[in-house]
């Protein structure tokens, strides 16, 4: 309908008044409302109903609005009933047919509500789903990785040269009346016999030896020689000990490949490794004492396998796992400069096996090890190129002992040793490591410079207790 006043007069609508007999109403249309009064409307139409039903009639005979008492024109009326003013414009009809409840529009509150309850369904719905792929993702994510592989290593690989040893090497915390400190050994037989250096046990009043599986024992001391820098201890009551095998210095070349195990600043089962870098290396340690007593002789292994303070003691391995030699000292820096470095700089040096094994023996038999000699005194002041036989020696005595080795080679005072066994020396120190690198009885050819000429001499190696 459009939206206009409307000016023609109000066409009268006819309905039949409740309770009329015979109404003709079909089955399913309800009964006129009652009237309420004196007034010309009738009350709002049950709830749900529209406005104007769509099936009404589209025109109705026009009647006079004059005679209240007309009766209904239907044939089979009996008596005439009072008609009802409707007025077609008013609020709601007189009576329409029950075609149930219309569907309403949706608005504006059922719209948030339903939205808001949409999201908050689909929120928490999306946040499920979201852990659970997130949980299921984090168990199903898997990067590329290699495929398990064997655990065993090459025997001579480092790994493998590792698993040999390390059962054989121990760490010691050694307590002295100075401090303590850590070293490191390894066995050398089932009687719990352990060979490390002299330094690392000097002075001891109580040493610890702990395992490569943890397990810790205290051991006694049985003898060590600071010449050297050996010293052998021993424990007891320790099954399945596996002793390290020996192996050979001899054979020991140039870039050749080595593995050093130790405890480096208490950091014990350590394994590191280098190569041979040269051999036949004369090295002097210790000497804190002022009177040389505790200086130690090495014609040492030379590596680049890292040495640290606590790898003394520890074995130098071969490719076979073979003991080669006993890591002994390190060089650093010169002392003078102030950035000298405490730790390995690549100069490592180890005593060789072949000496190790003499002396361990003779400690472990004697409790003391036999220095070779010549039984002269050198001049250690002495700057020339080779060794200089002093002019006397201590306490005004001669500097060639009378029958002794050197002087049934016929060696005398002021004579200049140059070569040991065709190798050249360059000093005191070096003549003797050359010359403590053999055994008592051994015998060597001694270059001697005498008066501006050379010779050679031969001399059988005495022997000498050493401390």
């Amino acid at each position: 309908m459009a939206d206009r006043q409307q000016t023609d007069p109000a066409p009268q609508w006819w309905s039949r008044p409740e309770g009329t007999a015979g109404d003709g109403r079909g089955e399913g249309v309800p009964a006129p409302r009652p009237e309420t009064g004196g007034e010309d409307h009738v009350q709002d139409a049950a709830p749900g109903v529209s406005d104007l039903t769509p099936d009404a009639p589209a025109a109705a005979p026009d009647v006079s609005t004059s005679a209240p008492g007309v009766s209904d024109p239907t044939p089979d009326a009996p008596t005439a009933v009072p008609a009802v003013r409707y007025d077609p414009w008013g609020a709601e009809p007189l009576q329409v047919v029950d075609r149930g409840r219309t569907p309403r529009g949706i608005r504006l509150w059922q719209v948030v509500a339903i939205s808001l309850g949409t999201a908050l369904l689909a929120g928490s719905v999306g946040g499920y789903l979201g852990v659970l792929a997130e949980r299921r993702s984090s168990t199903r994510l898997e990067l590329p990785q290699a495929a398990a592989a064997d655990r065993g290593r090459a025997p001579e690989s480092v790994a493998g040269i590792a698993a040999t040893a390390l059962p054989g090497v121990v760490t010691l915390h050694v307590r002295g009346t100075k401090g303590s400190g850590t070293g490191t050994g390894f066995v050398l037989d089932q009687q719990g016999h352990i060979l490390t250096n002299s330094h690392v046990v000097a002075d001891s009043q109580e040493i610890t030896v702990t395992f490569s599986t943890g397990e810790s024992v205290t051991a006694q001391l049985v003898g060590r020689d600071s010449g050297y820098d050996l010293a052998v201890v021993k424990v007891g009551g320790v099954r399945g000990l596996q002793p390290l095998s020996l192996g050979n210095s001899e054979n020991v070349k140039v870039g050749d490949p080595v593995v050093a195990i130790g405890a480096p600043f208490d950091l014990s089962n350590t394994v590191t490794a280098g190569i041979i870098s040269a051999t036949g290396r004369p090295v002097t340690a210790g000497g804190d004492k002022g009177d040389g007593s505790d200086i130690s002789y090495v014609d040492a292994l030379q590596t680049d396998a890292p040495i640290n303070p606590g790898n003394s003691g520890g074995p130098l391995l071969d490719a076979k796992a073979h003991v080669v030699g006993i890591n002994s000292a390190i060089r650093g820096a010169d002392k003078e400069d102030a950035t000298r470095q405490g730790g390995s700089i690549g100069l490592g040096f180890a005593i060789p096996v072949n000496q190790g094994k003499r002396v361990a023996e003779e400690l472990i038999r004697t409790g003391r090890a036999t220095h070779p000699v010549i039984g002269v005194t050198l001049d250690m002041d002495y700057s020339g190129d080779g060794a200089r036989v002093g002019d006397e020696g201590e306490d005004g005595k001669p500097s060639v002992v009378a029958d002794g080795p050197g002087a049934r080679a016929g060696i005398r005072a002021g004579d200049v040793i140059t070569k040991v066994d065709g190798q050249r020396v360059r000093g005191g120190d070096e003549l003797i490591i050359k010359i403590r690198a053999h055994r008592p009885g051994d015998p060597l050819d001694l270059t001697v410079l005498r008066g501006g000429r050379e010779s050679t001499l031969k001399v059988v190696l005495g022997s000498a207790n050493g401390s």
